[in-house]
């Protein structure tokens, strides 16, 4: 609530008595985004989630042939027919809607194009396009949605899962055709390879322009990840975007003297912004006499261009035989200290 999304979908009520209790729980709870729930396209479902106060629900059917053959055995005149006798009813709860089709992307376009357009003449707040398996491309993403901006007057909504490592840039994708909401998950957390990582989206759209992202509090993301991986007992991977333990971590001798110099030269993301701090290496044989030179300075010690380049050749000679620590640096820079003037 602090970081300032907008929504949070919870389970369906279907899943199981305890899901139902706790969707209550927080929909009775003072907050400031909208709290939504995830049912089938089916009145039974729907009463539940009306039920249970939400401001919201997101309603999905398959329209695949996979979906309509293995999942769900409805024909696509029968899929209508329940999104829109659903919608009818959450509208007549003032309860939010989204209607999305499950495995848009297999679906076949005219099938999914005729859906959409009956759910958005039905009065549906939103419907979904959904990339179930992840098969989609950006150049996809974009053709469908702008195609769907032109067929309907509600809002999009984007949903896309990460199978082929597309999830970050086929949302982006979507918001440049015309879609108005991404599904995102902390660390991108879902079925399979999960969805579109929160945090990596919204380090696509700060790259883009600040602006789009000044909303949040941005210096939240590291520990709402953080809460999130302990909870659900995952690691932060290394390279984790904005938040990783290495995004902002310098080595090589060509970069760490330009980003000494100015940040901007490697950097497209100004760690601050984001509560991270940025990191020189120095224990490695790749290291510059510039980061050495830096290192020195932040432990007070000033030394000749001479020795600077003395230290820096017995890491690299080191880091040759062995793996070093930065102890081990900072111990060259203090057998040759000279104190600095106050």
């Amino acid at each position: 609530d602090q970081f300032g999304v907008e929504y949070m979908e919870l389970s369906t009520p279907v899943a199981s008595p305890q899901s139902a209790d706790a969707i209550r729980a927080l929909a009775d709870t003072k907050r400031g985004f909208k709290l939504l729930t995830h049912i089938r396209a089916n009145l039974e479902d729907a009463k539940l989630a009306v039920g249970c106060g939400v401001d919201g629900a997101d309603v999905y059917i398959g329209t695949s042939d996979y979906m309509r053959q293995y999942s769900h055995g409805r024909s696509l005149e029968q899929v209508i027919d329940m999104g829109q006798e659903v919608i009818a009813y959450l509208r007549a709860n003032d309860v939010e809607t989204r209607f999305s089709t499950e495995d848009t992307f297999r679906s076949n376009f005219a099938d999914v194009m005729t859906v959409y357009r009956a759910m958005d003449l039905a009065g549906v707040d939103r419907v979904g396009v959904a990339d179930t398996v992840g098969v989609a491309d950006p150049l996809q993403t974009y053709n469908l949605i702008s195609n769907l901006r032109d067929v309907v007057s509600c809002d999009i909504e984007f949903h896309g899962h990460n199978d082929s490592s597309c999830a970050v840039a086929n949302a982006f994708s979507a918001l440049q055709a015309g879609a108005t909401h991404i599904d995102t998950t902390v660390l991108g957390i879902g079925e399979r390879n999960g969805i579109t990582p929160m945090g990596a989206l919204i380090g696509r759209l700060y790259t883009c322009d600040k602006s789009l992202v000044a909303k949040y509090d941005l210096r939240l993301l590291a520990e709402i990840e953080r809460v999130v991986a302990a909870k659900v007992g995952i690691d932060i991977p290394f390279n984790t975007p904005i938040t990783g333990a290495v995004a902002f971590h310098h080595k090589a001798g060509v970069h760490t003297n330009a980003v000494l110099q100015n940040p901007t030269t490697y950097e497209a993301v100004d760690p601050e912004d984001f509560g991270m701090s940025r990191i020189i290496d120095v224990a490695h044989r790749l290291v510059g006499r510039n980061a050495i030179r830096d290192r020195a300075a932040g432990l007070g010690i000033d030394l000749p261009d001479e020795s600077l380049r003395s230290v820096t050749e017995q890491v690299k000679s080191m880091a040759d035989e062995r793996q070093i620590t930065l102890d081990d640096v900072d111990k060259m820079l203090s057998d040759l200290a000279l104190p600095v003037d106050d």
